[in-house]
């Protein structure tokens, strides 16, 4: 009698330490990141290898622990439940129930999960090598009880695709590293630098281009002396070149083509001709071109600034390869860029912004989230949402701002003070 009651005991301890393995992979598996478990199987790791194949058949693995997982829990309830009859007779029954609920609960379920949660990739690298034997050989079996789930869920309505995902990679990544930033341990430079690259796909080159009406352009037809002087006065390398009209670009002069042409003609008197032929051929983009495909024509083409035309292939814009970089970077200056700041902040706490900023980069400098679908600039959105064309002194209210007008040049809203309502 003794003996048995030595051996129920012992049995029921060994299995509450494999409820506690199986709740603890369990957790240690499904809370490892992908990202983590694949920089280490990089660094050599065959458990990470092994952890990544199991998290690739996620089914399978869940089923198998959730499996072996509930054996064991049942056979110790039904051990500990014999055992405490042949103590203290029929009331053993209800002190198994109490007994057996308080072990499960702290030393098979929290303890494990708890250890696993702040030691998951750790755990994952241990029990990995263990679990793929068991996983191999109760595939069979957690096949036929997954077929049955959804059986059950098709029954029900519920469709499962084991190939979709609820959240999008980019999103997943978003949500990472604003939950990072949030916590502390990212600087916002970087957060903006990750979503920047990530943003690429969803913004078109109209959302960031240079408008036509504030590209630097010069008439072939004017003076060769003065289109020289121009170029070497002005802080642009390229500067597009038009004929009859400004929106027939006829080509861009480059300033170290310009530079090699006069040393070859050993004098500041270049003709017209000569101009012509040292233009670089121009490059027509649609201006609905996402950002991500245009970089990718930036570098195979090896060129660095294209003209946007819209839908009838009117010219829109410009875009220059620096512009899609400055959207993952920020602004770029550089020792011959002119200091004209779209965007300053008031001792007041306001901020004062030129009509033609760009709301993306006032939400990107103030962490504000001001719609910029309609609109790209804070003049377009002022005149989108009043219906206006606003006259200097004038003030609106939206979206949890106050928009002070400063200044406009006939329709043209020119200078905007922006006030947080909160």
């Amino acid at each position: 009698m003794l003996f048995e009651i030595i051996i129920l005991f012992f049995a029921i301890i060994i299995l509450l330490a494999l409820s506690a393995f199986f709740s603890g992979s369990e957790t240690g598996l499904t809370a490892s990141t992908r990202s983590r478990l694949t920089g280490l199987r990089m660094k050599g790791s065959k458990n990470a290898d092994v952890a990544l194949q199991l998290l690739n058949k996620k089914e399978s693995l869940i089923g198998a622990i959730l499996l072996g997982n509930n054996l064991v829990n049942i056979l110790a309830s039904a051990l500990a439940t014999s055992l405490l009859i042949k103590v203290f007779g029929n009331s053993g029954v209800a002190y198994a129930v109490i007994i057996m609920t308080a072990l499960i609960v702290i030393f098979a379920e929290i303890l494990p999960k708890s250890y696993a949660i702040a030691n998951a990739e750790k755990l994952a690298l241990i029990v990995s090598p263990l679990l793929k034997p068991l996983v191999t050989v109760l595939a069979p079996v957690t096949w036929i009880m997954e077929k049955i789930v959804f059986y059950i869920l098709g029954i029900v309505g519920i469709k499962h695709d084991q190939n979709s995902r609820s959240i999008s990679v980019a999103d997943e990544i978003r949500g990472t590293v604003d939950l990072h930033h949030k916590e502390g341990r990212l600087f916002k430079i970087d957060k903006d630098m990750v979503t920047g690259i990530l943003d690429l796909s969803e913004i078109a080159v109209e959302d960031i281009m240079v408008h036509r009406s504030n590209v630097f352009m010069l008439n072939i037809d004017d003076d060769p002396e003065n289109i020289v002087n121009q170029v070497i006065e002005s802080p642009y390398t390229r500067v597009p070149i038009w004929k009859d009209n400004n929106e027939n670009i006829i080509g861009l002069i480059h300033a170290k083509n310009l530079l090699k042409l006069l040393r070859e003609k050993q004098t500041l008197s270049i003709t017209r001709e000569d101009i012509k032929d040292s233009l670089i051929k121009t490059w027509f983009v649609p201006e609905t071109t996402s950002l991500k495909d245009q970089l990718q024509m930036h570098l195979n083409r090896k060129i660095k600034l294209a003209m946007v035309v819209d839908e009838y292939g009117v010219l829109s814009g410009m875009i220059s390869l620096e512009d899609i970089i400055e959207e993952i970077v920020g602004e770029i200056s550089d020792e011959h860029d002119i200091e004209l700041s779209d965007i300053k902040r008031n001792q007041d706490g306001s901020v004062k912004v030129k009509g033609s900023a760009e709301i993306r980069n006032i939400n990107r400098s103030f962490g504000w989230d001001l719609p910029d679908e309609e609109a790209n600039t804070i003049s377009g959105l002022i005149i989108n949402e009043s219906r206006s064309f606003p006259k200097t002194g004038q003030i609106f209210q939206y979206y949890g701002f106050k928009f002070e007008i400063l200044g406009t040049n006939k329709n043209i809203i020119t200078q905007v003070k922006i006030s947080s309502l909160n």
